[in-house]
């Protein structure tokens, strides 16, 4: 069997700092052949750097895939060609920097993964998730039939009609983007694996990996103001999937929720540079 790791969006330094501190163990006590993480918010609560996707690669991470804050990071548009294990979504329009797709040799046979953004409440808007994603994985089925695909997306419906549309040519389909973990494992008849959304590996006492308090004043006030990352527990979450190599179809699926290293109170140093470099961000 090949044990595969996803784990959910990693929020900020805190999230960071977690996972790389418990994968090396995370790895051995679960015998793990292959490692995703979603980079997605891993630099101040938006986007990834190329030091922080070097970061979580050494530390484990076979894969790191992303979604709709890819580019919020001036420096990852220069670096994402250069790395080929840091996906952005594979709808974007041809002749985006970077690839949404990857195989990669394991000791137990390739490995392919697909990173796709869905489109309902989304923004940048892409093209179809569903033609782009079909067309990715005929091709990427003619090296190997293990194949994990990242949706990352707003609404439940898109997410589990893509992955209702994908049973039995994909391992699993697990969804990222909205930070809450459901509760919604599962294999589909076809073989495929299947979670809603993975959750996040960030600070459990927040809204959404964020500090609390500006949140909950934006949602009394409807005022703009920034949305630190928050500090204090983190918790990493996401799926545990075991697949059976030769076939490429799931057997087993659970959920994870891990702990993390303890945090101070105090308010990060690189989410103070995040309130003066973006005052006018909303989006947590």
């Amino acid at each position: 069997m090949l044990t595969i790791l996803f784990l959910g969006d990693v929020v900020g330094e805190p999230g960071r700092s977690a996972v790389i501190a418990r994968l090396p163990e995370l790895k051995a006590q679960h015998a793990l052949d292959f490692i995703v993480v979603n980079g997605e918010n891993a630099a101040a609560g938006r986007g990834i750097t190329g030091k922080i996707t070097i970061d979580l690669l050494r530390a484990g991470a076979s894969v790191i895939t992303t979604g709709d804050h890819i580019w919020d990071q001036k420096d990852i548009v220069p670096f994402i060609g250069t790395e080929p294990r840091l996906l952005r979504p594979i709808n974007y329009p041809t002749g985006a920097p970077g690839a949404g797709s990857i195989v990669l040799e394991t000791a137990k046979g390739k490995v392919g993964v697909i990173n796709v953004q869905a489109r309902t409440f989304m923004q940048p808007i892409l093209e179809n998730p569903f033609q782009a994603v079909k067309e990715a994985v005929t091709k990427m089925r003619m090296e190997t039939a293990n194949i994990i695909v990242d949706v990352h997306g707003e609404t439940t419906s898109e997410k589990i009609a893509l992955a209702r549309f994908l049973d039995g040519e994909v391992s699993a389909v697990i969804g990222t983007h909205t930070h809450v973990q459901t509760a919604d494992e599962q294999i589909f008849p076809g073989g495929t694996a299947f979670l809603c959304d993975a959750g996040m590996c960030g600070p459990i006492n927040s809204i959404l990996g964020r500090s609390i308090e500006p949140i909950v004043n934006r949602f009394i006030s409807n005022m703009p103001a920034p949305f630190p990352v928050a500090a204090g527990e983190v918790r990493l979450r996401g799926a545990l999937i075991e697949i059976d190599e030769t076939s490429g179809r799931a057997v087993r699926i659970q959920r994870v929720d891990e702990a993390g290293p303890a945090r101070t109170a105090a308010l990060e140093p690189e989410a103070r540079i995040d309130l003066e470099a973006s005052a006018a961000s909303e989006e947590a």
